[in-house]
């Protein structure tokens, strides 16, 4: 149906041994939309990416994508693991960039983008060249086929993941934090590549410390805590007027440490010092 969300999560739990990091979360992802995840570390936000695309598996609850019921077979309210096979074909339809990029280092850039396509979905590599090809004129690497992830900058490297993950025409984008682990001078490509996804109507998830980017692309903002989603809405809503005190407290802290990244860019001889 038109109007059915393309993420529908029904009290999905998560815990590793004793420690339960999901704790019942109700989520809907309409097609088209850009949602951004904000939260401390520990709160549950990568752990709900990751079962999403069933790279954990959920402990309670259910999650279906475009319909489908992720990673389980239902029969009269019963749930039954899928095969690898079976979790492994609904995974090539959501595509995921990680903090860390995760090439193949011993792989072109061209062949890292063709690899999935080639091997999971049997395209032609001419087929696969050329859209790798017109992928990375999408990114602004168009000049980088030939080269080898050692030879790029962390930005640079994050690009060809976001190209490597469009390549499998996904019906969903999943990142989790692609520019924590950049240099803050590296940030700015990454996020316009994904300005541009959302412009184009990709549906996307992002978990995130960007408050900009949160606030200018997102259609909505999820605060989450603990293992739970504390407050959720319009972006410069949550951003500039959070109601709840945990998402004041949160909200704080992050424009504490991104005044003190851009004094450090700033002035990088005087900037704050690793402790």
């Amino acid at each position: 149906m038109a109007d059915m969300p393309l993420v529908h999560a029904v009290n999905v739990t998560k815990s590793f041994g004793d420690n339960q990091v999901l704790k019942g979360i109700d989520m809907d992802v309409s097609k088209g939309e850009v949602v951004c995840f904000l939260g401390p570390s520990g709160s549950g936000k990568t752990t709900f990416l990751r079962c999403i695309n069933q790279l954990e598996t959920i402990d309670g609850g259910r999650i279906w994508v475009d319909g489908e019921l992720m990673g389980y077979q239902d029969k009269g309210g019963q749930l039954y693991r899928l095969h690898d096979k079976e979790v492994a074909r609904q995974r090539r339809e959501i595509g995921m960039v990680f903090q860390r990029f995760n090439l193949f280092p011993h792989k072109t850039v061209l062949e890292n983008i063709i690899e999935a396509p080639i091997q999971v979905k049997k395209e032609n590599k001419a087929e696969a060249t050329a859209r790798a090809n017109e992928l990375l004129d999408r990114v602004g690497l168009s000049d980088k086929p030939a080269a080898y992830p050692a030879q790029l900058s962390g930005g640079q490297q994050q690009r060809v993941a976001i190209a490597r993950a469009l390549a499998m025409r996904p019906k969903l984008m999943l990142f989790d934090e692609p520019t924590s682990a950049l240099d803050p001078e590296l940030v700015g490509e990454v996020l316009t590549v994904m300005r541009e996804l959302a412009d184009e109507g990709m549906t996307m998830i992002v978990v995130t410390h960007e408050m900009a980017f949160a606030r200018d692309v997102a259609d909505r903002v999820v605060f989450m805590d603990g293992g739970v989603v504390v407050e959720q809405g319009d972006p410069r809503q949550v951003i500039s007027n959070p109601q709840h005190e945990r998402t004041k407290t949160f909200l704080r802290r992050m424009q504490t440490e991104h005044e003190q990244i851009v004094a450090a860019v700033a002035d990088p001889l005087h900037g704050p010092r690793d402790s």
